[in-house]
């Protein structure tokens, strides 16, 4: 769980990079979008679950951050890449860090559907805060499906885990689900009805 959590945090940050490029963004900002992206939403799951922030504990991730942003630029800065580039990014981290908030949730003993809210916080949080950073509409407002993937994601662990499944063998399942669906949810604008008010 602890080198899935590094990877949704390189992930994060490596989306965000790539969608504060629309902005032309020096190094610097890049990395305060970055960091808001990557560390953001486990920040707030760790302040609601009254822990020590993820982060703050262990530094590893800020530099994981840092190195992911830095390493994105870089390569953005050699080649040109697709602008929607960033959701294939996106896709993973919304993945990775569903499942490691749910699972940091159930640690501390929280009600199931408490957990899977926790889970939903930790995978969107940081996209809706590099969003408004980047001056966007928020992709979890968007019309395909985003939060309701992770949600059932989220369901999806925890399920496992009463079935007691290995924890890595659950995240690997609840993960590549939120995956799958969030790119098929891209690929085929799949969505839940909409409302509109007149």
């Amino acid at each position: 769980m602890y080198l899935l959590s590094q990877i949704a945090v390189a992930s994060c940050a490596a989306a965000a990079v790539l969608e504060a490029g629309k902005k032309r963004y020096d190094p610097f900002g890049m990395i305060v979008v970055a960091t808001s992206a990557a560390l953001g939403g486990g920040s707030i799951r760790d302040m609601l679950l009254g822990r020590p922030v993820f982060w703050v504990h262990d530094a590893t991730y800020l530099g994981t951050t840092i190195v992911a942003a830095l390493a994105t630029f870089g390569l953005a800065r050699l080649a040109k890449l697709p602008a929607k580039l960033f959701l294939l990014p996106d896709a993973m981290g919304l993945a990775l860090f569903t499942v490691t908030g749910t699972r940091a949730a159930l640690v501390m003993d929280a009600p199931w559907i408490v957990a899977s809210f926790m889970g939903v916080v930790t995978g969107v949080m940081g996209g809706v805060l590099r969003d408004m950073l980047c001056n966007e509409e928020p992709v979890v407002f968007q019309s395909t499906l985003y939060a309701t993937a992770s949600w059932g994601g989220a369901l999806v662990f925890i399920g496992l885990m009463q079935l007691e499944m290995a924890p890595g063998n659950a995240a690997l399942i609840a993960g590549s689900a939120i995956f799958c669906v969030r790119l098929a949810a891209i690929r085929w604008n799949i969505g839940l009805p909409q409302f509109y008010s007149k």
